[in-house]
């Protein structure tokens, strides 16, 4: 089954279409792996263009369409971290995306991917089989900024001092302009939050830290070893904190999730399938 086989009906939260729920979990060899993924504050489904042809057939590339934003534009975003996590955690129990899955997020998408984890254990659900939080600081160093209450300019500022606005991109900062209430609404989530001791999680987690990045250190980034009891993994990119919007930095990434990805498979078959067409 192709990820156009199993991806079959829209809902708002994968602006992809998703299988419509099912009576019975599907069949592991029959369905990708799924791969949930959370975009950083203000962020798109946009942010992952181009992942699907890239990561081959054997994985679903399942972005989360966030409120505020796209086809989800009217609605009141989330700004704060704990319901969001619930809401998007009612959203993949409804859809039965909770098989045979991974998570990914950058910045605050790796901290809501976590939270996510968190949620989902709480409810009995199936771990995921991996979780990979990319451009993030660990859970429990949060909370020490206070950038959603700077003005419109500073704000600016800051997003472009971090590499997510180029000086002479007139159009992306118009974009970015419209896009200040969601932003703001996600950077209240993630500098509220107030990480609470609980049990690591057991699933394998890999970290991707970037050179350039100064809120997400290769130190911060590090500290996500203790959140697991599962194998633990740091990978170092090149790039500032918005490395995976482009250029070789994303390459690389993309690299190391195939990779990663393709040891996941469940079966003889689907590992034998991507050891066939996977390309660079």
């Amino acid at each position: 089954m192709s990820p156009a086989d199993l991806l079959s009906e829209r809902s708002a939260w994968f602006p992809r279409p998703v299988a419509a729920p099912a009576a019975e979990p599907p069949d592991p060899a029959a369905a990708p792996l799924r791969l949930v993924c959370f975009p950083y504050a203000g962020g798109t489904v946009s942010a992952f263009r181009g992942w699907q042809e890239r990561l081959g057939d054997e994985v679903a590339v399942i972005p989360v369409q966030l409120p505020g934003r796209g086809l989800r534009l009217r609605e009141r975003p989330y700004d704060t971290m704990e319901p969001l996590a619930e809401a998007v955690a009612d959203a993949l129990d409804e859809y039965r995306l909770t098989h045979d899955y991974a998570l990914f997020g950058h910045s605050m998408g790796a901290l809501l991917a976590y939270e996510v984890a968190c949620v989902l254990r709480r409810r009995g659900a199936p771990r995921p089989r991996h979780l990979f939080v990319s451009g993030s600081r660990a859970p429990h160093l949060y909370g020490d900024r206070a950038d959603h209450t700077l003005s419109d300019t500073a704000l600016r500022e800051v997003v472009r001092d971090l590499g997510g606005l180029d000086d002479a991109d007139t159009l992306g900062a118009a974009y970015f302009d419209r896009r200040l209430p969601v932003l703001r609404a996600d950077l209240r989530a993630c500098e509220r939050y107030d990480w609470h001791p609980r049990p690591p999680l057991d699933c394998p987690t890999t970290a991707f830290s970037a050179a350039a990045d100064p809120i997400a250190t290769p130190e911060m980034v590090e500290a996500w070893r203790p959140h697991t009891t599962g194998s633990f993994l740091r990978r170092h990119l090149p790039g500032n904190h918005f490395f995976l919007n482009g250029g070789p930095s994303r390459d690389r990434l993309l690299a190391h999730l195939g990779t990663e990805l393709d040891a996941l498979g469940t079966t003889p078959h689907r590992k034998a399938t991507r050891e066939a067409t996977w390309t660079f």
